[in-house]
């Protein structure tokens, strides 16, 4: 993948309508996890397979695939505002940013899975497999033209290996792997309706890589290189004919089984539109956020396809579930909400005459009715000290969603076959009933019981996980909800935790979003990978599986990651080390994605990737994707970042990186001591500095709680978010509707211009003053500029609230916080980043300096030089 054009003279790209895809390189959208390495004693290869009788596999093309709409099953497993104008013209990409580091040890260790927070990992999965034997043995089965390392559900940090342990090892810079198991390809994958040939020894599956015998059918595999056969299937008169197999020919491939295991069986029914949605709303709500909350809801109920089936539920210091039975009057049961509901409570709603749950086309109306019957909260009682049974109406959700259970029913257990979804409106903290916390903090017993109630919390998600139910929660308003006790809810069932300023456009925007997300269930990542490579740590949305399967493959020893859920949204960021210095041309890796889809089949997604190894640093160092391997820096830098004083020990961290990478990897400049850091990775301090300043480590966002929210957030976002949340994406608008990508400094802010902002979670639009003097010209650029926002975010979430504001307001410091400074940097080190400057006369210069909001930041060339570092041409 080509690296992104620099900050240089030449960095800058007109942008025009159509937007198809904003990312300046292609595959780049999702991220992906790595493999583990083994150490048992595996049995020695075969005899070598003689060239003849080999099947080289054919150039790889990404063939027409059918996406895994998000959702996975376990199979087998392994241990381990206004209207504007019109679209403005936008076609093409544009560059993303970079993201922060983890220092990882040197050594091999256990592999520490993590998501937010390090999971406790059993004993790590060693064995030798012999991939340097195997590539020894055989010649490569795969032609040169065959791209290696693309795939785009997965993303390396680089497209080849050092073969140097200790070259390889540099904790600073690092290796790893992004995937994303959930995502939604273009074309779709190819589709294979019956069951895969996997390896008798370690379980690997067959694919393009594979060392063929075409008279007998047998395969090598290419991670333990064991012999195995096929059934006969693989025997064939030519390798040509080979090449039909779709495993044999591309490096991603989808092997499905139906709901009822008839192979020619095709659902017809996408079950998103019939699986349960419950509202869970606060209902002490003062007027004003109440009546934004109405005029979203009303808006979300119009946005369900009419086989959604729905429930509301209404939570105070009682619990209110709406009946839709009635057509003319808002009629709900009512339970207690200072326990869990009882076993008989539960009966009598279930069994009762009412109608907790309704397909939409038979409840619009009511569903309307009742979301305009809410009133506000009447007491005299600070929002933070009302009565909120939030823990209780979840569990009140649940027993919806599930039905009469065995419980009640004499043994018939009655549960949806695919991700139902709770989403809570939250308009306060829970602190009425169980999981609740004191109304104050001040209370002398206040820790423990938030710790007690956070046990409760990620219980009761563990719960609804096993229920194949993720509870959304969205969060709106002024009044703190107690983050740390509320997050590990939705974290723990597979969900979405979101804060908004109000119950206004973009939490309706997100509660639209939610519903409509589709969400796999049963997943279960396998990652395997060559001998010589150590999968060190594991960040997302998920927890290490430990599956016996050795009665199946007698050496499996692979990574298994059981998801929470499987989304398009979602990430693993894989961290790997070499185990030794590796010997062989090549080394594999394999990703086995495991869910029950949305249509309710069952799908194993295999990816396989070769990449080839050097010995040339400088040769590594240009295969390095400085979009990834920043993505990938930031998710372990953030991962230690629990507290405000934790976030200012990761900034340090990141300048001993950078001083680091110069160390181990720059050039010795000239008669002085200094380095100077590598040209081949220029990108990657520019993204470091954004990391460091920006909203996930720096100041710049006011509240813990929402920088806590952000840094969760990121550590299971997708690339294309993770990379925007670090590194925003500047783009000025132009005459004639069209947008001009430039770096994100503050030089951008020009008088005459309209400037777009996209920092993953918020984007801004800024207008200058001379412009803004101008009527017609200003509303024409603020239309396209909002148009062109709504393009950049319209299948995003959480949606990003956008703002939009003039040049010298108090909101612009929004805006100016989060460019590089630059206004301080010599005449020469400003034209190389912007060309534009060199046509300006000195009034035009002066103009432009004295619009600037002074801060005390460095620029980047400072702080790269305060590190006793020479920064990287053209910084």
């Amino acid at each position: 993948m080509a690296s992104p054009p620099q900050a240089s003279p030449g960095y800058s790209r007109t942008i025009t309508p159509q937007m198809d895809s904003l990312s300046s390189k292609p595959d780049q959208s999702a991220m992906s996890p790595a493999p583990p390495t083994i150490s048992s004693g595996a049995p020695r290869f075969p005899p070598p397979i003689s060239q003849q009788d080999q099947i080289p596999s054919p150039s790889i093309k990404l063939p027409t695939m059918l996406s895994p709409a998000n959702g996975v099953k376990t199979g087998s497993s392994v241990p381990h505002m206004s209207t504007p104008p019109g679209p403005p013209v936008f076609a093409s990409p544009v560059r993303p940013a970079a993201v922060p580091f983890r220092t990882s040890p040197a050594t091999p260790q256990p592999v520490a899975f993590s998501s937010a927070s390090s999971l406790p990992t059993s004993s790590p999965p060693y064995f030798s497999n012999g991939s340097v034997e195997l590539q020894q043995q055989l010649p490569s089965a795969i032609e040169e033209s065959v791209p290696d390392g693309k795939s785009p559900c997965v993303l390396f940090s680089a497209h080849k290996v050092l073969k140097h342990k200790k070259q390889a090892n540099v904790p600073s810079l690092g290796f790893g792997v992004l995937v994303s198991p959930g995502r939604d390809t273009s074309p779709g994958p190819q589709v294979i309706q019956r069951d895969p040939h996997r390896c008798h020894d370690c379980g690997a599956y067959s694919n393009l890589y594979s060392n063929i015998l075409i008279g007998s059918g047998q395969w090598q595999c290419v991670i333990c290189g064991n012999l195995n056969g096929s059934e006969g299937e693989y025997i064939a008169l030519s390798k040509e004919e080979l090449r039909n197999f779709p495993e044999l020919s591309s490096p991603l491939v989808d092997f499905i089984q139906t709901g009822n295991k008839r192979p020619s069986f095709v659902p017809v029914t996408d079950s998103r539109t019939s699986a349960p949605v419950v509202l869970v709303i606060d209902e002490c709500l003062d007027e004003q956020h109440l009546q934004h909350l109405q005029s979203s809801l009303h808006a979300f109920v119009d946005s369900l396809p009419p086989t959604t089936r729905i429930g509301i539920i209404l939570y105070g210091r009682a619990v209110s579930v709406y009946d839709f039975s009635e057509e003319s009057i808002a009629s709900a049961e009512v339970i207690p909400g200072g326990a869990s509901p009882t076993q008989e409570a539960l009966k009598a709603l279930i069994y009762g005459t009412g109608i907790s749950l309704s397909p939409m086309h038979a409840s619009k109306e009511v569903a309307h009715l009742i979301f305009s019957s809410l009133r506000p909260y009447k007491l005299n009682v600070p929002e933070a000290s009302r009565d909120r049974c939030l823990g209780t109406a979840v569990e009140v959700a649940l027993a919806i969603i599930q039905g009469p259970s065995a419980d009640f029913s004499r043994g018939v257990v009655k549960r949806p076959g695919v991700n139902s979804r709770i989403i809570v409106c939250a308009g306060g903290p829970n602190t009425y009933g169980p999981g609740s916390v004191p109304h104050s903090y001040t209370h002398p017993n206040y820790p423990h019981k938030e710790k007690t109630a956070i046990k409760w919390m990620e219980h009761l998600g563990r719960e609804a996980h096993q229920q194949n139910t993720v509870i959304d929660i969205l969060c709106a308003g002024t009044c703190p909800v107690r983050v740390p006790v509320l997050q590990p809810l939705a974290k723990a069932s597979g969900g979405a935790f979101v804060l908004h300023d109000d119950f206004g456009e973009a939490f309706g925007m997100n509660l639209q979003r939610a519903s409509a997300r589709a969400a796999g269930s049963h997943g279960l990542l396998e990652i395997r990978c060559s001998d010589d490579i150590l999968v060190t740590q594991v960040v997302g949305p998920g927890e290490e599986a430990h599956i016996e399967n050795h009665e199946t493959f007698k050496n499996d020893l692979s990574l298994c990651i059981r998801m929470l859920s499987v989304e398009e949204t979602q990430c693993f960021s894989i961290s790997m080390e070499n185990r030794h210095d590796i010997k062989s041309d090549f080394v594999f890796f394999q990703f086995a994605i495991q869910y029950s889809n949305v249509y309710q089949a069952d799908i194993t997604r295999v990816i396989t990737i070769r990449l080839p190894t050097v010995d040339s640093v400088p040769e590594y160092l240009q295969s390095v994707e400085d979009e990834v391997a920043a993505v990938l820096i930031a998710k372990r830098t953030l991962l230690g970042a629990k507290s405000h004083s934790d976030a200012i020990d990761m900034r340090t961290t990141i300048d001993e990186r950078v001083k680091d990478i110069a160390l181990k990897f720059g050039s010795q400049v000239p008669k002085s001591k200094l380095r100077r850091f590598p040209k081949e990775i220029s990108l990657l301090p520019e993204f470091l500095f954004h990391l460091r300043r920006g909203p996930l480590l720096g100041n710049i966002i006011g509240h813990e709680d929402e920088r806590s929210v952000l840094r969760n957030l990121f550590l299971n976002a997708s690339f294309d978010l993770s990379l925007r949340m670090v590194a925003p994406r500047c783009l000025m608008h132009r005459e004639g509707g069209t947008f001009e990508e430039l770096p994100a400094y503050d030089l951008v802010m020009q008088s005459d211009t309209a400037v777009v902002l996209d920092h993953g979670t918020d984007v801004f639009i800024w207008l200058g003053a001379e412009l803004a003097a101008d009527e017609g010209r200003s509303a024409a650029a603020v239309a396209a500029c909002k148009t062109l926002a709504e393009e950049l975010t319209e299948l995003r979430f959480p949606a990003p609230r956008i703002l939009a504001f003039k040049e010298g307001s108090s909101q612009a410091r929004y805006f100016v916080s989060r460019l590089i400074p630059a206004h301080k940097d010599p005449p020469y080190e400003q034209e190389a980043r912007f060309p534009q400057l060199r046509t300006l006369t000195t009034e035009q210069r002066t103009k432009l300096k004295s619009s600037f909001i002074h801060f005390d930041d460095p620029s980047i060339c400072e702080w790269i030089r305060s590190l006793k570092v020479v920064p990287p041409e053209p910084i």
